[in-house]
């Protein structure tokens, strides 16, 4: 199939959405729900307009670009006085709330998946521990839910992603027997998260403070304005991306940590050189919801049984819910604001380039791990897309930040 006739049919699709966009962000329907709709209708299996393949290194450069600066922005519009007044909220969430979910998932996954090995159910297990606040972009943007709950689901999916990311790779060795002995294995699983996160929030530090400083430097001078402004926060978020790749590190955790810190040092300006960024970040979130949607009705994604419905529902509510439940007990907080963070943790753009990654690995039961990721995935997009303006609004209505 001719690129340019996939190129021809994405951009005619995003032109029409986009005259109609800000209308639809006034209902229920989510962009993301309507561009995996289409790439369902464009795909391979209906009028074969287009034809991606999961296992291409175009749909993984496409997620991972996403990722990387949708995290980057999402984090420089972080309000960090807030945080500091929740940090324990943000903290259980990492620290406890996170490591349950994986655990979680691997029991439910035990209970359902007989044929798949002890490594195959921590890798879907991990796949899916991630939450995308892009996805949730109707609670984390709306204004009247509590800062401190914003912010901590902000934060906790922008932060989940980099520390998910040393943890598939460690299960993804020892799956393909790329590890030898349990001395090897356990230097591993020492090193990799060290090294993914050390190297990452070094890299994220070391290019956004020279960079922040550059940039107001220079837009004081006059000499970056007007359409240039459009240009810095994408190439900053992309070098964060790439360097820390390079280096050994993860991506992701760069372009959080620099994002962070881009915001803070550019408050005053950052909405200005911020707002372009956003823009380049949701049309190429978009796109990616495109292309998962191509390949939703091919093989492996079109298995589908009872097991991977099983796990998809329960993957979206007690393993996301009981443990945040459990993170936060005895914290006083409001059962309705527990209930509220445990909901909100839509699965996206991190999974989607968990599944790519394991699509390339020599694992036996792969299939059946894209599968129950996609499927999860479509699911989460229709429940938390239906349901994020309706649970917002009457969650806003029953509290106050003081008494979440």
């Amino acid at each position: 199939m001719s690129p340019y006739q996939i190129l021809a049919v994405v951009a005619c699709f995003a032109f029409l959405y986009s005259l109609v966009a800000s209308r639809l962000e006034r209902t229920p329907i989510s962009g993301a729900m309507i561009y995996v709709l289409v790439g369902v209708i464009c795909g391979p299996e209906c009028f074969r307009l287009v034809d991606l393949n999961i296992k291409g290194e175009g749909l993984s450069w496409l997620a991972e670009l996403t990722l990387a600066v949708v995290l980057f922005t999402d984090s420089a519009n972080s309000n960090l006085k807030t945080l500091r007044r929740f940090e324990s909220l943000l903290v259980r969430l990492l620290l406890v709330g996170l490591p349950l979910t994986i655990a979680m998932g691997y029991l439910v996954g035990w209970v359902l998946f007989q044929d798949l090995g002890l490594l195959e159910i921590a890798l879907l297990a991990t796949m899916l521990a991630p939450t995308d606040a892009a996805l949730g972009k109707a609670v984390v943007t709306n204004e009247a839910v509590p800062d401190s709950v914003r912010e901590s689901l902000n934060v906790e999916s922008g932060l989940n992603d980099g520390i998910c990311v040393p943890v598939l790779l460690l299960f993804l060795a020892l799956a393909g027997d790329q590890v030898e002995g349990q001395k090897e294995a356990l230097t591993l699983a020492i090193s990799l998260p060290l090294q993914a996160i050390g190297i990452g929030a070094a890299i994220g530090l070391g290019l956004s403070i020279p960079g922040s400083a550059a940039l107001r430097i220079c837009a004081e001078r006059g000499w970056v304005a007007g359409s240039w402004l459009q240009i810095p926060v994408i190439a900053l978020s992309i070098f964060c991306f790439a360097l820390a790749q390079f280096l050994g590190g993860s991506g992701f955790i760069a372009c959080f940590i620099g994002g962070m810190t881009f915001g803070a040092l550019t408050h005053k300006h950052k909405h200005v050189v911020l707002e372009a960024a956003e823009g380049t970040g949701d049309t190429l979130a978009l796109l990616t919801w495109f292309a998962f949607g191509t390949f939703l009705l091919a093989p492996p994604v079109l298995q589908f049984d009872w097991r991977i419905l099983l796990y998809a529902v329960a993957s979206l509510t007690i393993i996301r819910m009981l443990p945040v439940y459990l993170c936060l007990f005895g914290k006083h907080f409001r059962l309705d604001t527990v209930l509220f963070l445990g909901w909100f943790g839509p699965r996206g753009l991190a999974s989607i380039v968990f599944a790519v990654m394991v699509a390339d690995a020599s694992l036996p039961h792969k299939d059946l791990l894209i599968a129950t990721t996609s499927w999860t995935i479509l699911f989460s997009v229709i429940v938390h897309g239906l349901s994020a303006n309706p649970l917002a609004s009457l969650y806003s209505r029953r509290v106050q930040d003081h008494d979440i």
